[in-house]
């Protein structure tokens, strides 16, 4: 079986785990009988000094790259917003012209972006920079949910440990479905991980707010999200009225009080089922007014019903 050369792009500022995660996993495959030629370029061949402060070696430089199999670009957090330096630029450009496949984690769909390559394509970036990716570049569909999109040749993830997400994917599209699950099993993380990257939202996402009656709010849906929680009650309890709470809430959450609400219990639900609690269980105890409530919004989020979420990413209670 030939080689394949997985060829990662180094730049200041790279962030190392966006590096050394899909590493470990195709490493990690080529002691499962893959054989994967790890390539780590930089413009001039040069260490670069990565997030972390380590430095980062280099194999080759960027011009003696005559062909890779599949180029990575990984994440730096400069990337969205400062300007990057015309040798960066130039080896990236070129870099993607001799890659049969090209992949980005996290910010890199920012430098990928940046050389016209994602123009007219399907792409992700982390949550917080996808409105500015599509911001910036107008002729590119950003799907800011996803945990990786794959358009023609080109790969684009989500944030830094989504690079370990797709890096499996592609293993399992260079040598099918049975030797990616085992990568993952050894590494012990999903094969695929639930949802997009909404499923980190609704908690991860919100600041718990900087008002006092929202911070209230907010902590009582979270720890009792099988209570009604009516826009009255809620107002009633904060001491506001249900508009002046709706109008903090959007400010400070950029959602409505049901829409925050309708996450939580997504959430719940998702947790409880992966405890290996039932469908009926699990919609009584978050919140929902009916299982088939609870499907629909499965469905909607995730685009899978319950059911099919909990058989396909519940763990083994059985250890190994």
């Amino acid at each position: 079986m030939p080689s394949h050369s997985i060829a990662f792009l180094l730049f200041p500022g790279v962030k190392q785990l966006d590096i050394v995660g899909p590493a470990e996993v195709f490493a990690e495959a080529n002691r499962l009988g893959a054989r994967y030629e790890l390539l780590y370029v930089s413009a001039d061949g040069a260490p670069v000094p990565t997030s972390i402060g380590a430095p980062f070696p280099a194999t080759t430089r960027a011009r003696d790259l005559t062909r890779a199999g599949t180029l990575i670009i990984p994440g730096g957090d400069a990337l969205p917003t400062a300007a990057i330096p015309p040798d960066i630029l130039a080896a990236t450009a070129r870099l993607v012209d001799i890659s049969a496949r090209v992949a980005s984690v996290c910010t890199g769909a920012f430098l990928l972006a940046t050389t016209g390559a994602l123009s007219g394509r399907r792409a992700t970036t982390h949550w917080a920079h996808a409105g500015l990716l599509a911001r910036l570049y107008p002729s590119i569909t950003v799907t800011p949910d996803s945990i990786f999109v794959r358009d023609g040749r080109f790969h684009t993830s989500a944030g830094v440990s989504s690079g370990i997400d797709l890096a499996l994917s592609l293993i399992e599209t260079d040598h099918g479905p049975e030797l990616a699950r085992e990568v993952a099993r050894q590494l012990v993380v999903y094969l695929r991980r639930p949802g997009g990257q909404s499923q980190f939202s609704t908690l991860n996402e919100v600041s718990r707010g900087s008002h006092d009656a929202v911070r209230r709010v907010i902590e009582t849906i979270i720890e009792t999200p099988a209570a009604a929680h009516t826009i009255t009650d809620l107002a009633g309890a904060a001491g506001l009225s249900t508009r002046h709470l709706s109008r903090l809430f959007q400010a400070e959450l950029g959602m409505t009080p049901a829409r925050f609400i309708e996450g939580v219990r997504l959430d719940t639900a998702k947790a409880l089922l992966l405890r290996g609690e039932s469908v009926s269980v699990t919609s009584r105890r978050a919140g929902f007014q009916s299982a088939e409530t609870m499907r629909r919004l499965f469905v909607t989020r995730l685009g899978m019903p319950p059911s099919v979420f909990q058989q396909r990413f519940r763990t083994s209670d059985r250890a190994d």
